[in-house]
Order: C-alpha cells, then sequence, then structure tokens
C-alpha cells in the first residue's frame, strides 16, 4: 500500500494489506550487506577501507609529481579487484602486489616507499635488492625516475 525510508534511512516501512483476510500490517525491510574482506598475512580478516589504502599511498607519493586523481585511479582499481573476487575476499598480498605494479608504472621512487613497507625490508641488502630489479628492468625512457 504504502512505502516509504525510516526517519533514520538504514530501512524502508512498508505498509501492506493481506490479499485474503484484508488485515494491514507494517514490515521493515534493511539491506543486508555482505562487507568485502582483506585476509592479513597472520590469517585475520578485516574489512576493506578505502581510505587505509589511500592513506598508504598518499605516504608512498608524498612530495613526488603524482595527483590525486591518479591515487584515486589506483585505490578504485583496487576496489574492483576486491569486487571481482567470487569469495569477496582478497589477500593483502593480492591486493599489495596490485598496488605496487599500478606504482611502478607511475612512478618508481614511490614504487620502493610503498614497497618497503608493504614488503617489510629488514636491512639495506633487501632494499638493494629491489632497487637492482628495478634497474634490470628499466630502460631509457620507460617510465619515470
Amino acid at each position: 500500500m504504502d512505502s516509504r525510508e525510516s526517519k533514520e534511512a538504514d530501512s524502508i516501512r512498508r505498509r501492506r494489506e493481506c490479499e485474503s483476510c484484508n488485515r494491514r500490517f507494517t514490515t521493515y525491510e534493511r539491506i543486508d550487506e555482505i562487507p568485502y574482506m582483506v585476509v592479513k598475512k597472520d590469517g585475520r580478516r578485516e574489512r576493506f577501507d578505502r581510505q587505509k589504502i589511500l592513506s598508504g599511498l598518499l605516504r608512498a607519493c608524498e612530495k613526488r609529481p603524482i595527483s590525486s586523481s591518479q591515487l584515486e585511479t589506483i585505490v578504485d582499481a583496487t576496489e574492483t579487484f576486491l569486487v571481482d573476487a567470487p569469495e569477496r575476499e582478497r589477500t593483502t598480498s593480492e591486493i599489495g602486489e596490485l598496488i605496487m605494479e599500478h606504482l611502478k608504472a607511475l612512478d618508481t621512487v614511490a614504487y620502493i616507499r610503498f614497497a618497503s613497507v608493504y614488503r617489510d625490508f629488514k636491512d639495506v641488502s633487501e632494499f638493494k635488492e629491489e632497487l637492482e630489479g628495478l634497474l634490470r628492468n628499466h630502460s631509457p625512457g620507460k617510465g619515470k625516475k
């Protein structure tokens, strides 16, 4: 008979009438959304948080010539990657690798900054190995320095 949002806008109030007995009643419908989850290295599960990804990117790209729209594009691609998962969850390693691929194509310094935190470099030799890998794969005119 009648439908409207509740005062809190978190449910829909519907006024109904039974077709067999003509009795009226009210139902409340609420969308029950299953959150997208991120599986941490230690096995814990955490809700996906766009802001957490964006803040990590902002730290890695600080004082670099990267626009906020480029960072937003990376976050959007990450969220799309998660949404496309059949079981509504992805591991932090899958997400981190995706972000690093985007950063590597965008800015190698931001890539190294992000990788150093993400891969948790223990010493300078691990940092050096990552840089040497970048230099081996980097040809003149490809990407930004």
